[in-house]
């Protein structure tokens, strides 16, 4: 059923969005629910209000689907909406629409896979793509003309003029415009912002945006059974066969994507840079100090090592990352985090040659890009470059075909203060961003899905994985007790390589995050090809040899000791900074959960490393439930005080 606010908010930043039934005069307040009428049918019962619609829909195949068992959120836009876009193409009626363009049309307006009511949605994306394969973005703005309150925005322009009618099959949102996807390549649709042009000419002087020009790739195929029907795949422990089985689909595309982060010109105004050849000398000024032996080596605006070229491609990501998950989704946070132990945070490889950022979200203050501290709390003055949410980014749409772009609200950039002090610290990266085509195919996220993606062979960047091996994305299934929400499966009597992130040089304890259990069988890792140590049998609990962790008690001394004594037998406890499988306690406490140490080795900034895992039983039902990485630098995990259980 539909909700009421009480309360206003002005900006929505990082918080649940509820359902609203005020708005001004205009809008029609609706509080329908129903246990018999399908979404078909709810416009069917309103042909004063969605008749056009109905005849789009009707000459898809789309009509009858919305009729049927599912699990739908449709976006339905007026009689109204529909007149005013037939008039914008110039047509007469939508009996000249295509049956093409009447398809387009209807995938744009439907989630297959999800109902999503507005008070499961944080402000950002849907944790669904639509059936056309974008993203329906959720923002808001402040009424003036009716006590401030809440108005909702599809993709900027689509207004959210009824919303949570509930329905046998999902939920049906009412818009009060046609909800049009880009056909835009992110540089495209960012040359067409006036407000960002001096992040634009440097974009076009290094030629990177020819690089954020892909899209599809054409040499990747998949047959729709795999698609939508999906099948059964082993991926999880537990007592009965259906406990040990989780639906698995395949992305019926492999996308190319992209995030940038760009200062709007009016950052860079405030900080005396008003021309291109201003903002040259400041990435000039800056990376020099960073790469000192370039210096002044590489005045080529298209050479990798030129600042200029350095600072632009330092503010994209090669995968597509939207405000409410460029960490995780909100409800995997809150689900999962203890914000007083640790600031949740992810760490992102960009397009600048061997260079990472940290992203933050600090309970109660914003997402930042390269913050330092606890909270409100910064250290060593690395406060980093707040992101905007897309309702402090006014209307303008900034969803590409093949990315999006996030205005910032400081200068980013590479800095030597970055690269000693907000990288020096433990990273600790989820599984699932440890390659581009587990973001770009949806994979990660979806929150309160119990479903993988699976990944093809060859089509994984970065990865290389054997013909016996499965490797598959899991989803943030509440049930599930992973860092951020999200892990990889990988099955089979597998052998996979994955390229390791890049970090400043130095010396470096290389940690496997992973849930042990009895079928997850025996797994030797391998550096660079180089084998580290002995085979780590997955099987074993904490209270097991050869680990023997010892159970915390209220003595910290005590504690510490244990800990020192697991850490020397290459074993740790899991952080206490997340939650356990009972959300009071942390999942320190689990038994199941553990990081193993596969190595300590120097490693050099310049240098592209490999992690290997070979499953070493000769049993194709075992497999690695893989949770996260953590490369942790001497300075953490050998400092006088210790390294935090954090």
């Amino acid at each position: 059923m539909k909700k009421t606010l009480k309360y206003i908010l002005g900006i929505l930043f990082a918080s649940f969005v509820m359902g609203s039934c005020v708005d001004n005069d205009d809008v029609v307040v609706n509080y329908y629910a129903s246990t018999k009428v399908t979404a078909a049918g709810f416009l069917e019962q309103n042909p004063d209000r969605f008749s056009q619609f109905i005849n789009i829909l009707q000459r898809t195949p789309y009509y009858a689907l919305l009729s049927t068992y599912g699990n739908f959120t449709l976006f339905a836009p007026t009689n109204e909406a529909i007149d005013k876009y037939i008039n914008e193409m110039g047509l007469i009626g939508i009996e000249e629409l295509t049956d093409e363009n009447c398809d387009t049309l209807a995938r744009t307006h439907i989630i297959r896979e999800g109902a999503y009511f507005t008070t499961d949605v944080v402000e950002g994306s849907m944790p669904d793509l639509s059936m056309e394969d974008s993203y329906i973005i959720l923002s808001s703005d402040s009424d003036v003309y009716n006590n401030n309150a809440l108005i909702y925005y599809i993709n900027k322009t689509a207004r959210m003029i009824e919303y949570d009618d509930s329905v046998t099959n999902g939920v049906v949102h009412t818009v009060s415009s046609i909800i049009v996807r880009s056909s835009d390549m992110l540089p495209d649709k960012m040359a067409a912002d006036s407000t960002i042009s001096l992040f634009m000419q440097a974009l076009e002087l290094t030629h990177l945006d020819d690089s954020l020009r892909y899209y599809m790739d054409k040499t990747y195929s998949c047959g729709e059974d795999s698609v939508y029907d999906g099948y059964k795949k082993k991926c999880r422990g537990g007592n009965t066969e259906e406990d040990k089985k989780s639906l698995c689909k395949w992305p019926k595309n492999r996308y190319f994507k992209f995030t940038a982060f760009v200062e709007p010109d009016e950052v860079y105004h405030r900080n005396g840079i008003y021309t291109i050849e201003q903002l040259i000398h400041y990435a000039d000024s800056v990376y020099n100090l960073t790469y000192p032996l370039d210096a002044g080596q590489y005045p080529d605006f298209t050479h990798r090592k030129n600042p200029l070229n350095r600072f632009v491609s330092y503010h994209l990501l090669p995968v597509i990352t939207q405000y409410n998950d460029i960490i995780a989704p909100t409800q995997a946070i809150e689900g999962s985090f203890f914000p007083d132990l640790a600031d949740p945070a992810e760490y992102f490889e960009t397009l600048a040659p061997q260079t990472m950022m940290r992203v933050v979200q600090p309970a109660g203050v914003g997402l930042f890009i390269n913050r330092k501290g606890l909270k409100k709390r910064i250290d060593n003055g690395c406060k980093g470059v707040r992101i905007l949410s897309p309702s402090e980014s006014g209307n303008i749409d900034q969803q590409a075909e093949n990315g999006v772009y996030h205005y910032i609200e400081d200068i980013l950039a590479y800095t030597p203060e970055v690269k000693n002090i907000v990288l020096n610290t433990r990273i600790r990266m989820d599984a699932a961003v440890l390659s581009p085509d587990f973001i770009n195919s949806n994979g990660r996220g979806r929150w309160g899905k119990m479903e993988l993606v699976g990944m093809k062979q060859g089509f994984i960047s970065g990865w290389k994985i054997s013909d016996e091996t499965f490797v598959g994305v899991h989803s943030c299934e509440p049930s599930w007790r992973h860092y951020l929400g999200n892990g990889v499966t990988i099955s089979g009597i597998f052998d996979v390589s994955f390229k390791l992130p890049p970090v400043p040089s130095g010396t470096y304890e290389i940690r496997l995050g992973y849930t042990s259990d009895p079928d997850r069988g025996v797994v030797q890792a391998y550096l660079n090809n180089e084998p580290c140590g002995i085979p780590v049998d997955l099987r074993k609990y904490q209270g097991e040899p050869p680990i023997y962790a010892e159970a915390d008690t209220e003595d910290e001394e005590l504690n510490r000791a244990n800990d020192k004594a697991l850490h020397n037998r290459g074993y740790m406890k899991a952080p206490d900074a997340i939650r356990g499988h009972n959300a009071e306690t942390s999942l320190r406490a689990n038994t199941n959960n553990l990081r193993r140490i596969l190595a300590t080795r120097y490693l050099d900034s310049e240098k592209t490393y490999h992690l290997r895992f070979r499953q070493v039983l000769e049993d194709p039902e075992c497999f690695l439930s893989f949770d996260y990485i953590e490369l942790c630098p001497k300075s953490v995990y050998g400092s006088p005080e210790g390294e935090d259980t954090h």
